[in-house]
């Protein structure tokens, strides 16, 4: 659905990718559960391992029902393809395997989910690769940290946990000016409430496990191209721009052009790396992805009654939702997040530590897990969990310092959340 008239998001999200079944006229979506496909014929089969046709060979790098989920998601984003992956975090690896080798750096920023901030200060060190933590709301910082060896910038739209909001505009720009990649975590928005591309990002990664498949039972990721980035206009690049030895030295960009990124993720990515996306997962996504626009409608009301709420209590020290008129970040909102800030942010409970762990462990509706993005209402102490690998320096730049919890706003009655926070800060302050 990407030629023709220009559909609306909610139509979209709904058929993007989709067709019926060409087999037995099935409206949704099929579990393609096979391994491999067979070929029409040897000539065939050697045009789909020369990339000199698409199609299918083998599920490690192709399935029907993952292709409609990667065209879905890419259209949504505004993006020209995307491939889907195991998780979030090996979307991350994905964004970084084509633009990385050992002896160079991204700079991200010291805003991000705690298992990012584990994965790019220790993992990616395995791979000769290095971070360098920056303040993005510092530009000056950003600029200063981007040296000759570095090959993209990482952030998050709407950062985990604390739902800051990241000024893309303004980091594009930099990235531009030094001819990187900027790549955007767009988990916690999702395209209904962000879309990064529109702000100058090259690259978007998705944890789908979150509010894209919206119902908390599958895990996957996805790494959505712009395709605006030139990857042959200098010699950083050479995953992309150089000639490839195992396609018998063809230039992924000067072949593919906008799709070069695209297809080296699935044809060098996928092939080599494996993070493969299953078609139950798939199936399970797109199934939620029907449904995007009408939950984070509801997600976002229920967010903003939730935080004024929270804000007027004495028992909390403050909360950090941008949707707030109180939020530094505030004015970003219809700047970046035009239909709203989201359903995610922290809160700082008096008593500290201590006073988090009382009220976890005293709600009722809330679940505590260490997942967002579900209809149903969750809650984590991020300190305890998520982020205690991080030193208490780590914590507090990633807003999860000791005293504060972090909440995913469900689609539940806002009235009945309120009342469940409130009886568990009772019982926390008691």
């Amino acid at each position: 659905m990407t030629d023709g008239p220009k559909y609306g998001f909610d139509t979209l999200q709904i058929h993007a990718g989709a067709r019926p079944d060409p087999a037995t006229g099935a409206r949704q979506t099929p579990i393609y559960q096979s391994t491999a496909y067979v070929f029409r014929d040897a000539e065939h089969a050697a045009a789909l391992f020369n990339l000199q046709e698409v199609g299918y060979i083998y599920s490690r790098l192709t399935n029907p029902t993952v292709a409609v989920l990667q065209e879905r998601i890419a259209t949504l984003e505004g993006g020209v393809g995307g491939v889907c992956c195991s998780s979030g975090h090996a979307a991350q690896i994905m964004a970084l395997f084509p633009l990385m080798a050992p002896g160079l750096n991204v700079v991200v920023s010291t805003r991000l989910y705690g298992g990012t901030v584990t994965q790019f200060s220790q993992t990616i060190k395995r791979f000769g690769w290095e971070a360098t933590f920056v303040d993005f709301d510092d530009l000056d910082a950003v600029k200063a940290a981007i040296d000759d060896n570095t090959r993209a910038v990482f952030c998050e739209a709407i950062a985990n946990p604390g739902g800051y909001i990241t000024d893309l505009d303004a980091i594009a720009k930099i990235a531009d000016e030094a001819e990187i990649p900027l790549i955007v975590d767009n988990t916690s928005a999702t395209p209904y409430l962000c879309r990064p591309i529109e702000h100058g990002a090259t690259l978007v990664v998705h944890s789908t496990t979150k509010y894209l498949t919206g119902n908390g039972t599958v895990t996957g990721g996805c790494v959505v191209d712009s395709g605006k980035f030139d990857w042959s206009a200098n010699d950083k690049f050479p995953s992309l721009s150089a000639p490839e030895p195992a396609y018998h030295g063809m230039k992924f960009h000067e072949t593919f052009g906008p799709l070069a990124f695209t297809f080296h993720g699935i044809a060098i990515g996928l092939r080599d790396l494996g993070m493969t996306m299953n078609p139950q997962a798939a199936h399970y996504t797109l199934m939620g992805t029907e449904t995007l626009s009408l939950r984070m409608e509801r997600h976002v009301e229920n967010a903003v009654k939730i935080a004024n709420w929270l804000e007027a209590d004495p028992r909390v020290d403050y909360v950090t939702y941008a949707g707030l008129e109180s939020s530094p970040y505030f004015k970003r909102v219809a700047q970046i997040c035009p239909r709203g800030a989201g359903g995610l942010f922290t809160f700082a409970v008096k008593g500290g530590y201590d006073a988090c762990v009382k009220l976890v462990n005293a709600l009722e509706i809330f679940s505590h897990v260490a997942n967002l993005g579900d209809t149903r209402s969750l809650i984590i102490h991020s300190a305890s969990t998520t982020h205690r690998q991080l030193t208490a320096d780590q914590q507090r730049a990633a807003g999860a310092a000791p005293e504060v919890v972090r909440v995913s706003i469900g689609t539940e009655d806002a009235d009945d959340l309120i009342a469940d926070l409130d009886q568990a800060l009772s019982k926390a302050a008691s």
